[in-house]
């Protein structure tokens, strides 16, 4: 739950949003001025400001900013029905996380929400090293192997440079983490924290996303857009996926790692930025390289210093002290005692070879906690846990397979474009759905399940039209 503050003089607006963010969930305080809104902020610093320009007395971005002078890192979206080029820019400039003008759609301004919530939660919240099972903080570091006590000590080496740091390891290792660390030990530690990730979102929109575009710079670029590089300045911009990003943009980014300058789409000179570049891969960057799927010139400039993230079958003995922790954060989120694991849990869980790494095993234990019934967790639970065998789940099987085979072939037999882009997206959606069904329609909880981010979740469900009132009330498939 989200502790957001909504700053608007229409009180019907403010009453509709408090309405509307409740049932998601959050938690919703309201002010009718920005005053009103800074001595909040004051009071209690929120996850979240939604505030608008034209307000009484002080305007929307004057009390932005005296916000901001309370706390530097204050994760913001402006709103208004006067919306001008000047107004977005400024708004941007002072470390607005969004820009939007009224009317919006609900869908539209739900998902901006939520990617602003996970932006201020990788810019706010502090990520720990090595936490117990009984500190209170949701994200941490967890690990005393050797291969982890090493990395803890490169991240301390590397974080106070300005050095461009590569972090590398297995999908589900944590890289998130260790970017996030590096950032918080940083002299730029209170600037903005910009995570951009390269495989979620689309190529065609990636480019103008980075470096932002000018008015008319392509059909439908009807005002000027600051891109997230330059709101980052003065910062750290995090890329996850880099080993995905197309060549083309390789190629802007080298300039803007050799020349500390972005061109926006459209526009007629480089702009200066001062940001740290922070990038994160699963790929096998020399390969790419030698195929020519990504430059070996930028391959180059971003290792300048790599920290390497072990897989968990590498940790010896950390499986135990993960367990431990995930099993107490999701016990404190879900609000019921943490009922721990017997020894031979303990064994199943050590047994596992974890391909997933630290995501999979976190999954492992929500699903586990979910279906227990308040005793220790044994071997069964984890297990099934582990491989699926839960009560609501497809049983593995001739009868399954032959399903799932005789939907590949038929449409393989009809052909077409996209026939594989088409099956893939029909498993997506129906695992969507499972994990939405398995959690009673919490976004939240079914993001964890599924190991994405909550806004790469909303944005598939709008993608895949899926909805969740019609899944929670047992009315077959949710896609409307």
């Amino acid at each position: 739950m989200a502790q957001i503050l909504i700053v608007d003089d229409d009180a019907q607006l403010r009453e509709s949003f408090r309405r509307l963010l409740a049932q998601e969930g959050h938690d919703v305080r309201t002010a009718n001025s920005a005053e009103a809104g800074v001595r909040a902020v004051g009071e209690a610093v929120p996850d979240l400001v939604i505030m608008d320009v034209r307000l009484p007395g002080m305007n929307g971005l004057e009390g932005f900013r005296a916000m901001r002078a309370l706390e530097p890192r204050l994760t913001a979206i402006i709103m208004t029905a006067y919306g001008t080029t000047d107004t977005a820019i400024e708004a941007t400039r002072l470390g607005a996380f969004d820009y939007v003008l009224k009317p919006f759609d609900i869908p539209d301004i739900l998902h901006l929400i939520a990617q602003a919530l996970e932006a201020g939660r990788f810019q706010r919240r502090a990520v720990a090293v090595d936490a117990g099972p009984g500190d209170e903080g949701g994200d941490a570091l967890v690990g005393r192997s050797a291969a982890m006590q090493g990395l803890y000590k490169a991240i301390g080496r590397v974080a106070g440079t300005e050095a461009t740091v590569l972090v590398r390891g297995e999908s589900g290792t944590g890289k998130e983490l260790v970017a996030r660390l590096v950032y918080q030990h940083s002299p730029r530690k209170d600037g903005p924290f910009v995570v951009i990730n390269c495989v979620a979102i689309p190529e065609t929109l990636l480019e103008s996303e980075l470096f932002g575009y000018e008015k008319g710079a392509f059909t439908g670029a009807t005002a000027r857009r600051v891109g997230k590089i330059e709101q980052a300045d003065g910062g750290t911009v995090f890329l996850d996926e880099i080993g995905d990003m197309p060549l083309p943009i390789q190629g802007k980014l080298l300039r803007l790692l050799e020349e500390r300058s972005v061109e926006r789409l459209g526009g007629s000179g480089p702009r200066p930025v001062d940001v740290r570049i922070i990038a994160a891969t699963n790929r096998d960057l020399e390969a790419a390289v030698a195929e020519g799927r990504f430059r070996e010139d930028l391959y180059y400039r971003l290792r300048v210093v790599t920290l390497w993230l072990p897989p968990l079958r590498e940790r010896e003995g950390d499986v135990d002290l993960l367990a431990d922790h995930f099993l107490a954060r999701q016990a404190r989120e879900m609000e019921v005692p943490a009922p721990g694991f017997t020894d031979a849990a303990r064994r199943a869980l050590a047994g596992h070879s974890w391909p997933g790494n630290v995501r999979e095993l976190a999954n492992a234990v929500h699903k586990a906690l979910i279906f227990s019934r308040g005793a220790p967790l044994g071997a069964d639970e984890v297990l099934g846990a582990i491989h699926g065998d839960r009560p609501g789940d497809a049983p593995p099987g001739d009868d399954f397979d032959e399903a799932v085979g005789r939907f590949v072939r038929a449409r393989l037999t009809r052909g077409g474009e996209h026939v594989l882009d088409e099956v893939v997206d029909h498993f997506a959606a129906r695992t969507i759905e499972e994990a939405l069904r398995l959690t009673g329609g919490n976004r939240t909880q079914a993001a964890r399940l599924l190991g994405v981010s909550r806004p790469t979740l909303l944005a598939r469900m709008d993608r895949y039209a899926i909805r969740v009132q019609a899944l929670v009330s047992g009315r077959g498939e949710g896609r409307g």
